[in-house]
């Protein structure tokens, strides 16, 4: 597949209302697409990096930079694949949601070229997902119960609380009393802890939880797997998984005895489907995270979360959890499903006006 150029294309997407985590507040999504054009196609990657390197050391600009100095010009000459992209990706270090927007926009274009959709390129099991929501800090437990309740009517199969300290123990409690034992629930912590809180974190075994999320630094998995020894709660590693490694490391230190995969952070959907292989050969669990993706991150993220290895609902919600208009035909929750796109490549495209709408910038790099 010759690759005749590339666009990196910025785009501000409003989200319907703030998001709040351990790490801070956002209310407008800033997206960097990748497109990359070949004679026979073209194919979407979506760069799931913030604006601000808080979630990881990754942020958008940098993102952006890395792409055009480096990535871009390291592409195979001639006839180009993904496998051949991630090779030619290995020297150079980290930037791992850099290289995963440019290595999906060149699989999908791939895809696209040869008739074959995402799902059935990474071994989707299934046709439709079980989906899962994430719900944001909030100013008070009555408004976290209502926006619960809201989301449990419109179908979501589990809910998701982002924790941190002082806003922990008491929101669980409330949103299992009011809402019952047979809800799947678990939360999410984004490193906000320390081992120090672990007799804390402890308070949350009474609640039945299926998994505590990244309580702990990143880069300690010592520490995780001390203090998953404390815990009744299953946990789960995040930010601390950047390769199928990680996950062997994790799982042999019992680290993490579930964990979760977002494409984006661990260098694209290849390296994401090697962490899911290896999860399955140890009998862990794994789901789908997600990074408030539009349609088109969205859309591979649904095809990945249907490998077998996927047994826990994912952040794979439908697109007005987060956006009033999406960049793609919205993806619709159907009794708590969404639907693997079934057509070439990511199985969706950009709608044109809807996509300019909310460009603030496109560059065009020949090769």
């Amino acid at each position: 597949m010759k690759i005749t150029g590339i666009e990196l294309r910025r785009i501000a997407m409003p989200l319907r209302a703030p998001f709040r985590t351990s790490f801070g507040v956002e209310t407008t999504r800033d997206v960097l697409l990748v497109r990359v054009v070949t004679p026979e196609a073209e194919g979407w990657g979506e760069c799931v990096a913030m604006s601000e390197p808080r979630y990881c050391s990754e942020y958008v600009d940098g993102a952006a930079d890395v792409l055009r100095r480096f990535l871009i010009p390291a592409l195979p000459a001639g006839r180009a694949d993904a496998h051949a992209v991630k090779r030619a990706f290995a020297p150079f270090k980290g930037h791992k949601m850099a290289k995963a927007a440019l290595e999906t926009a060149v699989l999908d274009a791939q895809l696209r070229t040869a008739g074959e959709s995402f799902g059935g390129y990474l071994g989707a099991a299934r046709d439709r997902v079980p989906c899962g929501v994430s719900v944001g800090i909030m100013d008070s437990i009555p408004e976290l119960l209502d926006t619960v309740g809201g989301f449990l009517d419109e179908g979501y199969v589990r809910i998701k609380l982002k924790i941190e300290p002082g806003w922990d123990v008491a929101p669980v409690r409330a949103v299992r009393e009011r809402f019952g034992d047979d809800l799947l629930l678990q939360v999410d912590a984004n490193a906000a802890y320390t081992l120090a809180d672990a007799r804390q974190l402890a308070k949350l075994d009474a609640f039945d939880l299926l998994l505590i999320e990244q309580p702990l630094a990143d880069d300690d998995m010592v520490q995780h797997a001390a203090l998953a020894k404390l815990l009744k709660t299953p946990v789960c590693l995040d930010e601390s998984i950047e390769s199928a490694e990680d996950a062997a490391a994790a799982i042999t230190l019992g680290a993490a005895s579930i964990i979760n995969i977002k494409p984006g952070r661990v260098g694209g959907y290849l390296e994401a489907k090697a962490i899911h292989d290896v999860c399955v050969a140890h009998g862990v669990p794994v789901w789908c995270g997600g990074m408030l993706e539009t349609g088109l991150g969205r859309a591979a993220n649904v095809a990945l979360a249907a490998l077998p290895g996927f047994t826990l609902p994912g952040d794979t919600s439908g697109s007005r959890r987060y956006f009033a208009t999406d960049v793609t035909a919205p993806f619709e929750l159907a009794d708590g499903h969404l639907a693997v796109p079934a057509g070439p490549g990511l199985g969706v495209e950009p709608v044109a006006d809807i996509l300019d709408d909310v460009t603030t910038s496109t560059e065009w790099i020949e090769l």
